[in-house]
């Protein structure tokens, strides 16, 4: 089975990501990790890219899924795989629609994670972690238990990303709708696309995703 995970950013891929693998027997893809690969084994494309890297540029959608090409060959990926952040423009889903059909593959299904942009601002500006062991909290959903101490280690010292602000949020939710929502007919239009509903509990996210793949095994 091969399918794509999209939403916006702070809408929880990533860890819905990595349910998916467990749960369904599919192997996660990030582009970022296969570039780096790519680059540190020093395949063709890896080089391709590399050049691209060092000389400050951004990597073509052609060595990207060149990347993706090379990474699927090999014997994990048999059984199917998961793309988390790829494709993000019509222009690269159409190239990764090429590439799977030279290779006599097929893409199953995408599955949207819809969410409320201001909900979705408010979900990602509250959060911040424990500098010590990294456990997850939120200004207003998940408190420590004791005020300014980890639950987990009893920490005092806490964290919180630069680009977790309000400003920022909205810039990357606007780039989101401009550039990657444009996939949502792309895909629909195909008869691929599935929509969960991803302000929901995370692990009602997850028994939605799992019961929409379960239906196409």
């Amino acid at each position: 089975m091969i399918v794509i995970l999209l939403g916006p950013p702070g809408a929880g891929k990533g860890t819905q990501a990595q349910r998916i693998e467990k749960s369904q027997g599919l192997v996660q893809l990030s582009t970022g990790d296969m570039l780096r690969s790519a680059v540190s084994a020093g395949s063709e494309v890896g080089k391709l890219a590399k050049d691209f890297m060092e000389a400050g540029k951004l990597v073509t959608d052609e060595i990207v899924v060149g990347i993706i090409a090379e990474r699927i060959e090999e014997d994990d990926c048999k059984q199917g795989f998961l793309l988390d952040g790829f494709p993000r423009t019509v222009a690269q889903a159409e190239a990764l629609d090429n590439m799977l059909d030279q290779n006599d593959l097929k893409l199953d299904a995408v599955v949207e994670m819809q969410v409320n942009d201001e909900v979705l601002v408010d979900r990602i500006t509250g959060r911040y972690t424990c500098a010590d062991c990294n456990a997850g909290y939120h200004d207003k959903n998940l408190k420590p238990k004791v005020d300014g101490v980890c639950d987990y280690c009893g920490s005092t010292n806490f964290n919180r990303r630069a680009d977790d602000n309000r400003e920022t949020v909205i810039s990357r939710l606007e780039s989101y709708h401009a550039q990657t929502a444009p996939l949502l007919p792309y895909y629909e239009a195909k008869g691929l696309l599935k929509v969960v509903d991803g302000m929901a509990d995370i692990d009602d996210v997850s028994t939605q995703i799992n019961e929409v793949l379960g239906a196409l095994a």
